[in-house]
């Protein structure tokens, strides 16, 4: 349905920095790193980007975007690491059953404070 969702970052080079580690932990790696004009852009995926950051004027916190992960390991490791390049917690690795019995997720808030999410939903 969605072929690629863009954010407006405050700080570029920190937040392309944030989502390299973090998006690594789920096998999706920056694919584009470039300027136009004064506008720097960054969009990661795993065949083409489908995830993008760039500069402008950030909606701080407003966004929730949620990013498909293919083992609760990863999820593991997706919040983790998103903890150790600065994000905050906003939900530690677990089953959400009020979503669904195997919907496993974290949480992690970005430099920005948007609220990025890894998911699985296969069972253990």
């Amino acid at each position: 349905m969605l072929d690629h969702v863009g954010l407006a970052v405050s700080d570029f080079e920190r937040s392309k920095a944030f989502y390299v580690a973090v998006l690594k932990t789920l096998d999706i790696d920056l694919l584009a790193d470039f300027t136009f004009g004064r506008d720097h852009h960054a969009g990661f995926g795993k065949a083409r980007p489908t995830f993008w950051i760039g500069d402008g004027k950030p909606a701080r916190g407003e966004m929730h975007i949620a990013f498909t992960a293919a083992s609760r390991a990863q999820v593991s490791a997706f919040h983790s690491v998103g903890i150790s390049m600065g994000g905050r917690d906003n939900g530690p690795p677990g089953i959400r059953a009020h979503y669904h019995p195997n919907y496993f997720g974290a949480f992690v808030l970005d430099p920005d404070g948007h609220n990025i999410e890894a998911v699985c939903h296969e069972p253990e």
